[in-house]
């Protein structure tokens, strides 16, 4: 196997270790202290009354456990493959739309830009660093090394965000395998020069568990769906945010100019990644 870099690892496993909650210790607000009794501004005292608008109750985490990874994930699918039936509701109209017709223009320019990335050696020294083994190892480092740093700082909610993120890959791979093999588009890099790259669909070989197909991308998906549960539970600290997403679009176009994947490839896998984690496996 080829040597993996570490860099991109590191940075995955340092953005996991930065992402701790600050440990700060609560404060509560004293009420005024009354004046004593018998001086010339006391008032006598006021029974208790109920509060008439009572603060709501904290919405309870969605519990996740080593032990409950499987229930979670069956609960998940169930949740994700009859997302349809919400749709013929009305449900989710506008941001689904949205992602289709975004999807459907990018298909439009695949053929330009999978021709560009695939004949271009400008990328060269960037694929060698960010190789697709590179960007495996480090999606999966980022919620093992969570875990990790959780454990050792006894900390629960790093713990959970790891399992969170893992549950979130499951989803993911699980429905990635099913539209690979549903849609079997061929790679650029499979196009033969000179051949349409329009002409990807339908086409593809391989084994029906491993998803050899190209729509969506993977990679990104997976990347999408850690990076999406690190943002939403560490979104406190503003920087988690834009280093989260940020590693996982370098995975996105590690993608593009490797000419593993078209564009819309890549795209549906960040939408589908940021969906799963967000909506069906954080419930946000």
């Amino acid at each position: 196997m080829e040597r993996l870099p570490t860099k991109f690892t590191f940075a995955l496993m340092v953005l996991s270790a930065l992402a701790m909650p600050s440990r700060t210790s609560g404060q509560t607000t004293e009420p005024d202290q009354a004046p004593p009794a018998g001086s010339p501004t006391s008032t006598p005292p006021q029974a208790p009354t109920a509060s008439p608008d009572p603060q709501p109750a904290t919405v309870a985490e969605r519990p996740v456990s080593w032990k409950l990874l499987l229930p979670n994930l069956i609960a998940d699918q169930e949740r994700m493959w009859t997302f349809p039936a919400k749709l013929v509701q009305g449900q989710s109209l506008i941001p689904t739309s949205a992602v289709l017709g975004a999807t459907a223009g990018l298909l439009a320019l695949d053929p330009a830009e999978a021709a560009y990335f695939h004949r271009s050696s400008t990328f060269q020294s960037f694929n060698n660093f960010f190789n697709s083994n590179a960007t495996i190892m480090g999606t999966i480092a980022a919620p093992v090394s969570l875990y990790a740093f959780g454990l050792i700082r006894k900390d629960a909610k790093m713990q959970r965000t790891a399992l969170f993120a893992a549950e979130a890959v499951a989803d993911a791979e699980i429905l990635t395998t099913v539209l690979k093999d549903a849609t079997k588009r061929v790679r650029p890099a499979g196009i033969p020069a000179g051949r349409n790259y329009s002409d990807s669909w339908f086409d593809s070989g391989g084994s029906f568990l491993r998803g050899n197909g190209s729509f969506p991308s993977g990679h990104t998906i997976a990347a999408f769906s850690v990076a999406t549960v690190i943002a939403r539970r560490y979104g406190n600290h503003r920087w988690v945010p834009y280093a989260a997403y940020g590693l996982a679009a370098v995975v996105g176009f590690s993608r593009l100019s490797l000419s593993a994947h078209f564009l819309s490839d890549v795209f549906m896998g960040g939408a589908l990644g940021y969906s799963i984690s967000r909506f069906t496996v954080l419930r946000q």
